[in-house]
């Protein structure tokens, strides 16, 4: 059986995804940013909105005396998957010549269900 904690943790990683994922589309297709730039920053605005929920919804981890350590755990995490994510979504559209959009969404799934997943909830927000 999935457990609770499993499934709220995916709700934020999609609520998180959303927001990366409008916020590289928009920086490409309004502002005209480079396409890894985009999905750069937009991996950033998506790291933030995850820690949040994380934080405060999926673990029920809030307590202020750990947000240092908690924030220091899981940059170290995301660092990772900043670079899994970038590295990926740069492979996909300069090597493989892929839509980055395509690309963004299959680089973030595969990492989010892996190795974040399994990081923050073994390491980050550990109990």
């Amino acid at each position: 059986m999935v457990k609770p904690v499993f499934i709220k943790a995916q709700a934020a990683s999609l609520i998180a995804s959303v927001i990366d994922f409008l916020s590289t589309v928009l920086l490409v297709e309004v502002l005209g940013w480079p396409k890894v730039v985009s999905g750069a920053t937009g991996t950033i605005i998506g790291g933030i909105t995850n820690f949040m929920l994380g934080r405060h919804w999926v673990f029920n981890a809030p307590n202020k005396r750990k947000m240092h350590h908690q924030a220091i755990k899981y940059l170290l995490v995301w660092m990772g998957n900043f670079v899994l994510n970038t590295g990926g979504l740069a492979l996909m559209v300069n090597v493989f010549n892929a839509n980055y959009i395509f690309s963004k969404v299959l680089v973030s799934l595969t990492v989010g269900f892996t190795y974040n997943y399994l990081l923050q909830k073994r390491f980050v927000f550990k109990h």
